[in-house]
């Protein structure tokens, strides 16, 4: 099968174009920096150049593929409408990669939500993540109504190594970042909210199953445990060598130095279950936990 895939130097994207090429897939990757396309092409991706707002690139690839996968910018309206446009009536999958700080509250690490999502339970967002939801469910709409084989994975906070170029996830270097800065485990307000997780490899797997046997219009968590930030700041702390010393990093700074990112990503409660994708497609994670994996790669 041949698939296009934005994000493809990223985290998420270049992973997931890793994971295809070993199952056998060609992989045309959206690149927009000239100088990761020699890199991708040593990995046996076909580097396209451009970026998410060349609607004629998204629309000519997609049509030549067999599938497309959305990884650069969850909240990138105009890329969406490209690829329903020109997917439309085609039957060809579309999946199209969200996250789930979707179900975030505004807890500001003050506390631990009660409240634990599977893809079947409604939720309302915090007003930051209006708009993502909007688009997750433009993406299930096609799946029902254009003849699109629309598909949203919605992963929990990712960790584990790239499996293509040397880049990093979202969430969990911001703490190790902060917490090397500040010589001790770092978490929001008193650490008690919680968050779902998932390995990269796992995560990968799920999107390999997914394009192959997803019914159109799914909606997929990816998950496989969950921990409090408090207690990934103790473990970071102890792999940095600050002997599990954590610190209570105040919201409003957090928010002040990072943005409406941080009442979202680390200062919120996440959890998740990932019932459908392992009840419809079989997906079974296997990696190592997450505080595993901190005292396993950190030093």
């Amino acid at each position: 099968m041949k698939v296009f895939i934005t994000g493809a130097s990223g985290y998420i994207g270049g992973s997931v174009a890793k994971g295809l090429l070993d199952a056998g897939h060609t992989v045309f990757g959206l690149v927009r920096n000239p100088d990761k396309v020699e890199a991708l092409r040593d990995i046996g991706i076909e580097p396209i150049l451009g970026t998410l707002e060349d609607t004629d690139t998204l629309t000519k690839y997609a049509k030549l593929s067999d599938a497309v996968i959305h990884t650069a910018d969850s909240d990138h309206l105009l890329a969406v409408e490209t690829f329903i446009a020109a997917l439309r009536g085609s039957g060809k999958p579309f999946l199209h990669t969200s996250g789930s700080s979707v179900v975030g509250d505004d807890a500001r690490g003050e506390t631990a939500s009660e409240q634990i999502f599977d893809e079947e339970t409604p939720f309302v967002p915090m007003d930051i993540r209006e708009n993502r939801v909007a688009i997750n469910n433009l993406v299930r709409k096609a799946g029902i109504e254009d003849w699109v084989r629309s598909i949203v994975i919605v992963p929990s906070m990712i960790y584990g190594d790239a499996l293509a170029l040397p880049v990093e996830s979202d969430q969990l270097p911001q703490i190790i970042r902060k917490s090397r800065e500040l010589q001790a485990g770092v978490h929001v307000g008193k650490g008690v909210n919680r968050w779902s997780n998932v390995h990269i490899k796992d995560l990968v797997q799920l999107y390999v199953l997914a394009l192959e046997k997803a019914p159109s219009a799914s909606y997929f968590f990816a998950e496989n445990g969950e921990e409090s930030y408090g207690d990934i700041a103790k473990s970071v702390s102890e792999a940095l060598g600050f002997g599990g010393k954590t610190i209570s990093w105040p919201a409003d700074e957090a928010i002040a130095e990072l943005g409406d990112w941080a009442r979202f990503a680390i200062a919120s409660n996440s959890r998740v279950r990932a019932t459908h994708a392992r009840n419809l497609l079989a997906w079974a994670p296997k990696e190592e936990s997450l505080l595993s994996w901190i005292k396993k790669n950190l030093q």
